[in-house]
């Protein structure tokens, strides 16, 4: 049994009487009816799961169940004698979006309040967009995302004391000590490989088979594909969608990362905007995460941004080192000289940024640079800067250094992440080895103070 964070959440509302259905948003592969099936069984008495896009190209027995009557008529259908008590029954609608008119269901069942439910859909975003009646107020949406590196470590044996030890010395600005550090580089590099997808780390977990989580990394990736265009219905939008998907392993290599828009369609005059409808359409299948360009930061963010300059990554890190680096191993756990990993950290970073709660954006300016990552400071109502370094050059950093320089940006605090083992503060930058990005949740209210 893979630990999952979101189970805490899932457990809190199958306890409650809640009015609103929950709603666990996420990318196929990601673990999500898996979680949901484990909670529910022990949980409750009678489990009824009925997978929706199963339906859809089967029986088609929910196809026309646009009332609750027609609903619990369908739902007899599969599960008559498992039909008891709310406080007994758990129906979970496993991919609810392939039926758009479910949604509009929702609002009426929670009314009724003839069972328990709980849902889980993928493409959610686009749906709702196509959904004539929204239920407003009756969905608790919760979005779920590949392990994150914490989870990954208890995958992998490490216990909770160590992890909370390991917080501590966040939280006080404290280095790990040696054997400490080399642990966790080591298992951090494994994270760049193996990834966060279940499947993945499950055979990691289970034989250290580099042929086997690969193969299931290709699978998956290949799965991502035709998801990336599989509820479009006009052909040409298709396409651009793939093209642009396909294309985030190249840009990452580029120097600047960006989407470079004349490259989907060869046409130089294309602009951001005329994708726009694509982009949302990758991120709201949760394949691509999406980092926002800002040239002129101020508290909060999300004023701040657009989508002229626009950088997608892979949803999950695994996935990249798998394209780039196939079966070869060396290139992530040594320290090759000629390998450039700043992509794959850069992914990573994402990665558990977004897993907890972060909206992604990263500061663009011709005249002083880039920065790899902003997040908002709740505490001092002002912006943090995070740059991101594979290498041993990590304390030089040109445009962070002109960044917290800007007096106007009133910079409180600013990160370095890297593979170094000290934690120290210098120049108003903090300097923490990479695998801390893994508490970085409410960064405002729990990272240590520094003294000059």
């Amino acid at each position: 049994m893979l630990y999952r964070k979101i189970t805490k959440s899932i457990e809190k509302y199958l306890s409650s009487d809640a009015d609103r259905m929950l709603l666990i948003e996420g990318a196929r592969q990601i673990g999500k009816s898996y979680i949901i099936r484990h909670v529910g069984e022990k949980m409750f008495q009678n489990y009824i799961e009925i997978n929706m896009e199963e339906d859809k190209l089967g029986d088609r027995i929910f196809a026309e169940a646009k009332t609750t009557k027609d609903f619990y008529m369908a739902l007899s259908l599969v599960a008559g004698d498992k039909m008891k008590e709310k406080e007994n029954t758990l129906v979970f609608i496993d991919e609810i979006q392939a039926y758009d008119h479910l949604l509009t269901l929702v609002k009426f069942l929670m009314q009724e309040k003839k069972f328990t439910y709980i849902a889980s859909g993928s493409l959610l975003g686009v749906t709702l967009k196509n959904t004539q009646s929204v239920p407003i107020g009756s969905l608790d949406i919760q979005h779920m995302y590949p392990m994150d590196f914490e989870e990954f470590l208890y995958a992998h044996g490490v216990g909770n004391l160590a992890i909370e030890a390991m917080r501590d010395s966040f939280n006080n600005a404290q280095a790990l000590s040696d054997s400490m550090h080399n642990k966790m580089m080591d298992l951090f590099k494994k994270y760049l490989l193996v990834g966060g997808l279940p499947k993945a780390v499950e055979v990691f977990v289970e034989n250290r088979n580099v042929i086997e989580f690969r193969s299931i990394q290709h699978e998956i990736h290949g799965l991502y594909g035709i998801d990336a265009s599989k509820y479009e219905e006009e052909h040409d939008k298709k396409l651009k969608i793939r093209r642009i998907f396909d294309m985030i392993p190249s840009n990452l290599e580029n120097k600047k990362k960006r989407v470079v828009m004349k490259e989907i369609e060869d046409k130089s005059w294309k602009r951001a905007a005329d994708y726009s409808n694509e982009f949302d359409y990758l991120i709201s299948a949760g394949i691509a995460l999406e980092v926002k360009a800002i040239s002129k930061p101020s508290y909060p963010l999300i004023e701040n941004s657009g989508k002229n300059l626009l950088k997608l990554y892979l949803n999950d890190v695994g996935l990249l080192s798998s394209i780039f680096y196939r079966n070869n191993i060396k290139a992530v756990m040594e320290d090759i000289k000629s390998i450039n990993l700043g992509s794959v950290y850069e992914t990573v970073i994402a990665q558990e940024l977004k897993a907890h709660g972060y909206n992604l954006y990263y500061y663009d300016n011709k005249k002083n640079g880039e920065v790899d990552y902003l997040i908002d400071d709740a505490d001092n109502l002002s912006i943090i800067p995070i740059e991101v370094k594979s290498g041993k050059d990590y304390t030089i950093h040109s445009a962070l250094d002109k960044f917290i320089a800007n007096d106007e940006y009133s910079i409180k605090k600013a990160y370095v992440l890297s593979n170094e083992q000290k934690v120290y503060k210098e120049n108003g930058i903090t300097y923490i080895p990479i695998y801390y990005i893994m508490f970085f949740q409410n960064i405002s209210n729990v990272v240590g103070e520094f003294l000059d």
